[in-house]
């Protein structure tokens, strides 16, 4: 027999059906028993009368189909009356079970600018036709426990109840597709969409159940890296300034352009393309921070130079091929860096100075002159001196107003041929400025020494000596000299 699952009276026992046997003479000498499936705890049978009762609620879902023998006995033998008697009991369907999803949230992310990739004919057709042809984002699906076989109450209809007009949902499959074009990141990440599943074939009266799809667009390098406008190329310039002492590698400043972007997609590097301080600057990338710092490269020269402009780029390195259409994926900007001066030391003319006397100079003699000068624009007047650590005997000095290098002793070449001596050149205005300079005096030998004899000689003379004939060397030396003169000794006279 067939019987509506959920048939149940509501605390009244509801008979299903009555079982009876010909030998009842209802005289009450007979008694109904049931055994098999729920016998006793969802069905019982009245011992007397034979109606069997649903006791409990049927759900088809837990059990579609019962089994049960049932039988009659006479009460005071205990013996069958008839054979016993086998009935099924099939519980028909009908539509109690909402749809579920086998997920109470879902969580889907897909790329920005995931557009409706359709051509313009098949654009036509999925306009004609009602559907979407965008981008699958996810599936969900919902299952209901309803009989499949048995009308519309397992079939699931999916529509999109939160989350339009950006996202739609296939009603038969629960294909969740973009519906707009062009979703950009930057503008909105996160979606919440709403889902609901509803039996019936979504008719009227079906029973729905709903899922939550979290939804966020991950980032595409769609944006190029942009310079605050009030920096851009055609305007105001980026202002730094250094003095002329910044060794090179000075940092001067920091410049940044800004991409919406995220992670590799938002890295910027910055160079400097042209400008008249292109070989006197460069421009190195901070990675954490996306800045691009201004450093000195070579040594500034105030007086050379006070104002230099360079052209500075800012370009992604990992362009997506995708949207080089949007544009160039770089900008630029100016940046000016003044020079300021700084008071810097005299500057001699020479590296060093080499200076040559005769060792018979006079005492106040000028032997040379040094040069120096204020390397500043201000050229303020410059002191001289001799550092006396090297000419302990003084015997050199300087005129302090030219640099004019004089005798204060006379010189002796034999004693002493070179002379190292260092003269310092201080500013006037600020004598904690100054530079010093080797100088290098040479001593100029002069003839003012007579040959001597190295030693005491005593010759003898055999007296059949003949002449020409050589008996002894003699050696006579300048004093200090290196070079040895040698003598003959013939006919007792000297030939030198």
């Amino acid at each position: 027999m067939l019987v509506l699952e959920q048939t149940w009276g509501g605390g009244i026992a509801l008979t299903l059906m009555t079982l009876h046997t010909d030998q009842d003479k209802g005289d009450g000498n007979l008694k109904y028993i049931l055994t098999g499936d729920g016998a006793g705890s969802l069905f019982i049978i009245d011992e007397n009368t034979g109606d069997i009762h649903a006791v409990k609620k049927l759900d088809r879902e837990e059990k579609s189909l019962y089994v049960l023998r049932a039988k009659a006995i006479d009460r005071k033998t205990g013996r069958q009356v008839e054979p016993e008697s086998e009935f099924i009991i099939k519980i028909h369907d009908i539509n109690d079970n909402e749809p579920k999803f086998t997920k109470d949230m879902y969580t889907a992310s897909i790329p920005e600018m995931s557009g409706v990739e359709v051509d313009a004919f098949l654009k036509s057709a999925d306009s004609l036709l009602g559907t979407h042809l965008g981008t699958s984002v996810i599936q969900v699906t919902a299952t209901d426990a309803d009989d499949a076989n048995y009308g519309n109450s397992a079939k699931v209809v999916y529509s999109i109840l939160q989350g339009q007009p950006y996202f739609s949902v296939d009603p038969e499959t629960g294909i969740i597709k973009t519906a707009l074009p062009d979703m950009s990141r930057e503008n909105r990440e996160q979606y919440q969409v709403v889902i609901q599943a509803k039996d019936m074939g979504g008719q009227m009266g079906g029973l729905s159940g709903t899922t939550t799809v979290n939804i966020t667009l991950t980032d595409v390098n769609d944006n190029p890296p942009r310079f605050p406008p009030e920096y851009g190329a055609s305007n105001s310039s980026y202002q730094f300034s250094s003095p002329e002492s910044a060794p090179p590698g000075t940092p001067l400043g920091r410049i940044k352009a800004n991409d919406p972007d995220v992670g590799e997609n938002a890295e910027i590097e910055y160079s400097i393309s042209n400008g008249d301080g292109s070989d006197m600057f460069d421009i190195i990338t901070d990675k954490d921070t996306q800045e691009g710092i201004i450093t000195v490269k070579k040594h500034l020269d105030f007086e050379n130079k006070v104002l230099y402009t360079l052209k500075v780029e800012a370009s992604n390195p990992h362009p997506d091929p995708r949207f080089l259409q949007l544009g160039p994926f770089k900008d630029t900007a100016f940046v000016k860096i003044s020079v300021e001066d700084i008071d810097e030391p005299p500057v001699f003319s020479r590296p060093w100075y080499l200076i040559e006397v005769d060792e018979d100079a006079k005492e106040g003699s000028i032997i040379g002159q040094v040069v120096a000068q204020d390397p500043d624009i201000a050229k303020n007047a410059i002191k001289y001196s001799v550092d006396r650590h090297t000419d302990l005997d003084r015997i050199f000095n300087i005129y302090s107003g030219n640099g004019s290098l004089f005798l204060s002793k006379p010189l002796d070449r034999e004693e002493t041929p070179w002379h190292n001596i260092t003269v310092i050149a201080t500013e006037i205005n600020n004598p904690k400025q100054s530079s010093q300079i080797p100088v290098f005096i040479r001593i100029l030998d002069i003839n003012d020494h007579a040959p001597e004899f190295a030693n005491y000689y005593e010759t003898f003379v055999c007296e059949n000596a003949k002449a020409g004939q050589v008996n002894q060397y003699l050696y006579y030396q300048k004093t200090f000299k290196e070079t040895i003169l040698e003598c003959h000794l013939e006919d007792f006279n000297i030939l030198a």
